[in-house]
């Protein structure tokens, strides 16, 4: 993981807010036609809720994830809104759209993201899967702006011929100090859908599964339908 401590430039961020279906309660002393009503939009905000789930794209499951040589994979829940800790590479990008994402860990410093958009249209779908591949092809540059201490370098992993396409990137730093972090990341578009995987931990870009991640990549846009 790019991580906060290890490299100044990748700063934290919460781009979004996670959706909240309260559960309704009347005031004492309310009649029984107020309760009626605040049950019933209760029970509505719950059905529309698990519609929403029924139609969103499928994420990674622990499985898909590039294997470790040491330790398992855990899946986290899928959760509205933008995760922490994805980097301001894209910070300025991610729009106000319905988005989730979901955490996977091992038992070591290895982890990964997926954060996935619904838009409105294919045509928007493309756009934001346009800005987000011109964002992270400036992130090193950016980093580098932010702390001159901090040297990044960015490959070109190349394009995925899966759906509307996926490219891959590799991005690393390292500090003053001597600290280095590799992190793969990949965007991938199916539709109205964007999702944007990253993975990452201590290392070099020797150090990255390349292969593996592309993989990973295309599982992860081909579950968006």
């Amino acid at each position: 993981m790019l991580k906060r401590s290890r490299a100044a430039a990748l700063t934290t961020f919460a781009a979004g807010s996670a959706a909240l279906f309260a559960v309704l309660a009347g005031p004492a002393g309310a009649s029984a036609k107020d309760a009626s009503a605040l049950q019933h939009a209760s029970t509505n905000a719950s059905v529309n809720a698990k519609a929403r789930t029924s139609t969103w794209p499928t994420f990674l499951s622990a499985k898909d994830l590039p294997p470790h040589p040491t330790s398992s994979w855990r899946a986290g829940k899928v959760t509205d809104g933008v995760p922490e800790g994805l980097g301001f590479c894209v910070a300025e990008t991610l729009p106000g759209y319905d988005s989730r994402y979901r955490e996977y860990r091992t038992d070591l410093e290895t982890n990964a993201q997926q954060l996935t958009f619904v838009v409105g249209s294919n045509a928007k779908a493309k756009a934001l899967a346009t800005r987000v591949n011109k964002d992270i092809r400036a992130c090193a540059a950016r980093i580098e702006r932010s702390d001159p201490t901090t040297d990044a370098r960015l490959k070109d992993y190349g394009t995925l011929p899966v759906e509307e396409g996926a490219h891959v990137y590799g991005l690393r730093t390292e500090t003053s100090f001597g600290a280095t972090d590799i992190g793969l990341l990949s965007v991938g578009r199916d539709g109205r859908a964007v999702t944007l995987v990253r993975w990452g931990q201590l290392g070099d870009f020797s150090d990255a599964p390349v292969k593996a991640f592309k993989k990973t990549t295309t599982t992860a846009v081909n579950k968006l339908h």
